[in-house]
């Protein structure tokens, strides 16, 4: 018999994740430009429709069914055939656990957009998003939350919420397609300053508001460790801010709130794999640390490999997700959530167990990404002629304006 108390949390949890999607939209949406803004808010919005639709039809079999060589589960449960209003997972019904990881695999591939923002054809990113669920998101998924999984169960890698899965995952998909699209036309060559400050906010608001869903929610049950991951959440993302104000602070001469708005990401990111695994003293380190990273790795991109990651995908993702998944094999406290004891205690197996996650993850989605992209451009080419992406691509990909009425330059 299900939980009441926990299936009602579960599904307030997977509503609250579903609505960081389209606070990632108005967050990218912000940070773009003004004639990218309903494309970068596009971009988000259909992976809504398509990615429910999709883990329906193929996801949960994937991701959750039964386990095929540590890698991938079978079609088993293909069109959710064989589950019941009556089937639990844990003290849940197996719906509700269906409705919670759904909505994971919606906000993974739209944190992706953020790299090829303002230059990458529609049909070409529909296609791609929707190869590289089945081909990267749902395989690991499998080998990192599922029975028999080859990073979660047989490596016994520690990803609490998402570190692999979803910020590693997107991070370097969004890297590997910005190197493949190459660099927007005027990129490093006019002044280029962020359009909406104010819709920024308001999606790090969102996205803030249903992180606390994405974590705790994990912990699949309302209980004390799901309290423990609300709060980690909490003390990481309020530190990274302050840290990330304070390298504004050093460097500008001023705060901004666009800096605050990436520190609260990057603190995000950070806890995310180590949310129910570490002490609250850890997730403040873990806070503090990765906006220093995160802002080191965006300028390494950036200024020296002079990667045009639009709208820092990578920089905050990819090397956040590292970075959480690295300080959680250091963390780790067993007595908290299980697991072998972390670096700080002495052992040193569960931080190479996480490192050696890490880099399969990094090889399967490097290889799954190129994969799907050579696929793609078989049947269209992957980015937009110049005279497409000068217009802008809310006139030339969707044929309509997020301000109509405005008629100067952008």
């Amino acid at each position: 018999m299900f939980d009441a108390g926990d299936t009602s949390f579960i599904i307030i949890c997977a509503a609250l994740v579903l609505l960081m999607t389209p606070g990632l939209a108005l967050f990218y949406g912000g940070l773009g430009r003004r004639k990218n803004m309903v494309s970068n808010m596009m971009n988000s919005a259909f992976i809504m429709g398509m990615g429910i639709v999709l883990y329906m039809l193929v996801g949960y079999s994937l991701s959750f069914g039964d386990d095929i060589l540590n890698f991938i589960g079978s079609l088993k449960n293909v069109g959710l055939m064989g589950i019941t209003k009556d089937s639990l997972t844990k003290s849940i019904p197996t719906f509700a656990f269906i409705a919670f990881q759904m909505m994971f695999a919606l906000i993974t591939p739209a944190i992706i957009t953020g790299s090829i923002a303002g230059r990458m054809r529609f049909k070409a990113l529909f296609l791609f998003i929707a190869l590289w669920s089945i081909f990267v998101y749902y395989p690991l998924a499998h080998m990192v939350w599922g029975e028999g999984g080859l990073i979660g169960g047989v490596i016994g890698a520690l990803d609490f919420a998402g570190g692999d899965v979803v910020h590693i995952s997107s991070g370097t998909t969004g890297l590997i397609l910005a190197i493949l699209i190459g660099r927007r036309v005027d990129y490093m060559q006019i002044s280029y300053r962020i359009h909406n400050v104010p819709f920024v906010f308001l999606g790090m608001g969102l996205l803030l508001f249903g992180w606390f869903g994405f974590n705790a929610g994990s912990a699949l049950a309302a209980s004390g460790l799901a309290a423990h991951a609300f709060m980690t959440t909490a003390v990481s993302a309020a530190a990274g801010m302050l840290m990330w104000i304070f390298i504004d602070v050093m460097k500008q001469g001023k705060a901004t709130l666009i800096g605050a708005c990436t520190g609260v990401i990057a603190g995000l990111v950070g806890i995310t794999p180590a949310a129910g695994f570490v002490d609250m003293w850890a997730a403040l380190i873990i806070g503090v640390t990765v906006s220093p990273v995160c802002y080191c790795g965006i300028a390494l991109i950036k200024r020296v490999f002079k990667i045009d990651d639009a709208l820092d995908a990578f920089g905050c993702h990819g090397i956040g997700g590292i970075w959480g998944g690295i300080l959680t094999g250091v963390f780790v406290n067993p007595a908290i959530n299980g697991g072998q004891p972390g670096l700080i205690y002495g052992k040193v197996s569960q931080f190479f167990a996480q490192i050696e996650g890490i880099f399969i993850t990094f090889v399967m989605v490097t290889v799954g990404t190129l994969l799907c992209a050579g696929i793609v451009s078989i049947f269209t080419p992957l980015r937009v002629d110049r005279r497409e992406e000068l217009v802008g691509l809310d006139i030339s990909e969707h044929g309509e304006s997020a301000y109509p009425s405005f008629t100067g330059l952008d």
